[in-house]
């Protein structure tokens, strides 16, 4: 079967045919033969809603049979250290303890991580692509790519210029980058993971993992002051997931700009009763106070979230950086429409929600990382984006042949592959149907045949 989907893919010079169509074309030949061998066997036919449900909640219950059978071998595999065992003997796991440690020589390798540690240094969520591997793969480990090593280095170098003068080369740090390349290249793992190591390192870390959740869903309207779209339930939870792990670094950073915040419109209350417009922060106030204030006043969640833009480039206490996913919706067409007239509404950009207007930019002196996200696209973005530094895009590039090695040698580890179907031929068959596409490999692993 393996050898027939290589063929049909690789074809005569025709186009390699997509995911979808593969999985579509195998689902329904599978379904369509058990269905007529249970059929023939019973005595039921397929039409028998009595027989469908009696046999999905079969293959349901053979399913997790399976997944628990192998989670009891993978438990057992774990006191087997002679499976650790990479492409040409190679350790398939690195043995250096922290992010801030890994080098050249760990590239290719995986770094196990402990989920409790990861939510805790990650509150505001996992990408959904990591959550993936780590379900898949049950294991919560990350391979170590050069990729990787290269965007932390170039953030290291910012703070501490020297430490990295000899592996630097030359070459001039970046405050503002923004991470694109094809679907499925790793640029939310690698932002999750520059992350966790700033955090790691101590760094003051303003982390959007779903960039997108700013420009869609909750109550949105048009302050007459500031001539933006004010979306308060945002705000609120911007400032919240902004709270959950940089509590301590707050609450020792003092405020520097004493304007007092606007107030708009709360979440379900309207304007304030007695028509006050602005809220003053008490002298000698913290930056801990004033994300407080944001999320116990709803009318002062977007101007506090404004106003906390301003205040985090002056820090200078601790770094601070500001990673954002999802970040190309910061450049399209939000959710919201704007009436026009009767019957007619035209949509609102992202560039007018005030939240998005205030963290967009990155024409300034601050440390920044952006991610594009393929899965939530809207529409092919021009190369020379407004508010972003020409020279910052830093393209990603999907799985090399090393790294594809690597993976394959993991996922045979991981009881993704069969043993006796495992040969250097047929893992570099999934590399090249997949493109290097990580999602595609995870998925074809296990069609690898012995025979194919």
């Amino acid at each position: 079967m393996f050898r027939t989907l290589l063929r049909r893919a690789s074809g005569s010079g025709g186009p390699r045919p997509e995911p979808w169509r593969l999985t579509a074309t195998m689902s329904y030949s599978t379904s369509k033969d058990t269905m007529a061998k249970k059929t023939k066997k019973t005595g039921k036919s397929k039409n028998d809603p009595a027989s469908a449900a009696d046999d999905a909640v079969s293959e349901v219950d053979a399913a997790l049979s399976g997944q628990n059978s192998r989670a009891r071998q993978l438990q057992a595999d774990e006191k087997d250290r002679s499976l650790d065992v990479g492409p040409n003997g190679r350790p398939l796991f690195t043995s250096t303890p922290t992010l801030s440690q890994l080098s050249r020589k760990d590239t290719c390798s995986y770094f196990k991580l402990k989920m409790e540690e990861l939510n805790n240094v990650l509150p505001e969520g996992l990408p959904l692509g990591m959550v993936k591997e780590f379900e898949d793969a049950m294991q919560s480990a990350v391979i170590v790519r050069q990729s990787f090593l290269d965007l932390r280095d170039n953030f290291r170098r910012i703070v501490d210029p020297p430490l990295d003068s000899v592996s630097s080369k030359g070459k001039k740090a970046q405050k503002q980058i923004v991470l694109d390349g094809p679907v499925s290249c790793g640029k939310s793992i690698t932002l999750a993971m520059l992350v966790q190591w700033a955090r790691e390192e101590g760094w003051l870390v303003l982390y959007v993992p779903r960039g997108r959740e700013w420009t869609h869903g909750g109550f949105f309207y048009k302050n007459p002051q500031t001539g933006l779209w004010d979306t308060p339930v945002q705000a609120e939870n911007i400032l919240k997931d902004f709270l959950k792990y940089n509590e301590s670094h707050l609450k020792q950073l003092s405020c520097q700009i004493l304007d007092p915040i606007p107030l708009g419109e709360g979440a379900g209350v309207g304007w304030m009763r007695d028509g006050t417009d602005s809220m003053a922060m008490p002298e000698g106030s913290t930056l801990y106070d004033l994300v407080n204030s944001g999320i116990r006043h709803t009318h002062a969640a977007v101007g506090v979230v404004v106003h906390l833009r301003k205040e985090l480039s002056l820090v200078k206490n601790i770094p601070v950086l500001i990673a954002v996913d999802q970040y190309n919706n910061w450049f399209t067409f939000s959710e919201y429409e704007e009436p026009v007239t009767v019957r007619s509404t035209q949509p609102i950009h992202a560039k007018e929600l005030a939240t998005v207007k205030a963290f967009r930019s990155m024409r300034n002196d601050d440390m920044m990382v952006g991610a594009f996200s393929h899965s939530t696209a809207v529409g092919k973005l021009r190369q020379d984006l407004p508010d972003v530094p020409v020279d910052a895009r830093v393209n990603l590039s999907r799985y090399t042949l090393d790294e594809a090695a690597a993976v394959c040698h993991y996922y045979l580890r991981q009881r993704l592959i069969r043993r006796e179907a495992f040969t250097e031929e047929n893992w570099k068959k999934v590399y090249y149907l997949s493109n290097g596409n990580g999602a595609e490999m995870r998925w074809l692993v296990p069609l690898m045949r012995a025979d194919s």
